[in-house]
């Protein structure tokens, strides 16, 4: 994952859905009668055209889109792992707003509207033993990233695979004694899907937007260092979960949500980047284009990047249809890359395209633009670091 003599492109995972997947998945996750087979069909051929277009626009490291998850890239584990009960809010379970919807309800109103989501209407509840049995889905999802692989030339191919602490954290566990024994059930659960990955020779890229999200959630009335001591406990059980994977091979990614609101309770990179560097990965991808962090970038010129590790910016976000220009793009590579080193730093975006099926942050021909501005910023910054 280290530069040689370019930098190097890829992008956080999620992509959006394409119309025709769209219309079986509706189906299938509304619960209604559905053709298994066409489905499984169309999600082989929506992969290998992805993984087609990926190649076609100039990335090196690529994805599946995440086509195969259930709901979003997080509750997709609801699928893959047993433990777990739904249970309607306002019965014998609530859940507290984060700070931001308390803060700004007026304008959440009006956004929720907008994108179409409803108040939250059920909760999760673990009532028993957490175990994974998702294996036939995942082997699936790589047997169909592997194929498409084999038609394209690209640096190699990752799945994004959810964080222990990222399953389900708006949760109310009614089964483990404590927030660790919670977070390390679900690291040996997860294991098995990390595994599965690694072993098929892809790279593991671990999404954990929670950590820093869950900020939010729990200060107050939480203080800050008992929400450092949650996180690294999350962290540590991550590490659990990844023995035996080598960090070169493992990619950690983190995000403030991918909503577009005002993130003015966003917890700072800098409270938080010491523990997301203990996480065994070798890169970590981190939001870096949108105005709430871009210049966080600066942090790097006081906290040391170890050494053998890279760091992944985002170049370009999912928050606004605004299309980069490459130009920008390579300055926020070029002035991390003169920090940090330019063998250590990939071009990437700050989120997903589309964390949940039926959702797009744009229209998919300004993603693919986007896509393009970061290729060619990319090429710019390479020339003005490599000559």
């Amino acid at each position: 994952m280290h530069n040689t003599d370019r930098i190097l492109t890829t992008h956080v995972g999620s992509l959006i859905r394409p119309p025709d997947f769209i219309e079986i998945l509706k189906a299938k996750e509304n619960g209604l009668p559905y053709d298994a087979a066409a489905y499984e069909s169309t999600l082989r051929r929506s992969v290998a055209d992805i993984v087609r277009q990926q190649a076609e626009v100039g990335l090196d490291l690529v994805s599946d889109g995440e086509f195969g998850k259930t709901n979003n890239w997080a509750r997709y584990s609801l699928e893959r792992l047993t433990g777990f009960e739904s249970r309607a809010i306002g019965s014998d379970v609530e859940v507290a707003p984060p700070r931001d919807r308390r803060e700004f309800p007026e304008f959440y109103a009006e956004y929720d509207r907008s994108v179409g989501f409803g108040p939250m209407v059920e909760v999760q509840v673990v009532s028993s033993p957490i175990k994974y049995v998702g294996q036939k889905l995942i082997a699936r999802d790589i047997a169909n990233l592997k194929a498409a692989l084999k038609s394209v030339d690209v640096k190699g191919g990752f799945l994004p695979l959810v964080a222990p602490a990222s399953v389900i954290p708006e949760r109310v566990d009614e089964y483990y004694r404590d927030e660790e024994a919670y977070a390390y059930a679900v690291a040996d659960a997860m294991r098995e899907e990390y595994r599965a990955v690694y072993d098929a020779g892809l790279i593991v890229q671990i999404d954990d937007a929670y950590i820093p999200y869950n900020y939010e959630r729990m200060v107050p009335p939480r203080t800050l260092q008992e929400y450092r001591k949650w996180a690294t406990v999350c962290v540590e059980a991550l590490n659990h979960a990844l023995l035996g994977i080598p960090e070169e091979r493992v990619r950690y990614h983190i995000c403030w949500g991918s909503w577009s609101g005002p993130h003015a309770n966003d917890i700072p990179l800098r409270e938080i980047a010491d523990i997301m560097l203990k996480v065994n990965a070798g890169a970590y991808l981190i939001e870096q284009a949108n105005p709430r962090h871009e210049h966080e970038w600066q942090i790097w010129e006081d906290i040391k990047l170890p050494a053998g590790k890279v760091l992944i910016p985002g170049v370009i976000t999912h928050h606004s249809n605004l299309v980069e220009h490459p130009e920008l793009v390579a300055q926020r590579l070029v002035r991390l890359a003169k920090i940090v080193g330019r063998e250590n730093v990939m071009a990437g975006t700050d989120c997903g395209f589309a964390q949940a099926t039926f959702l797009q942050r744009v229209h998919p021909t300004i993603m693919w633009a986007k896509f393009r501005s970061l290729v060619e910023g990319a090429a710019i910054a390479s020339r003005a670091l490599w000559g």
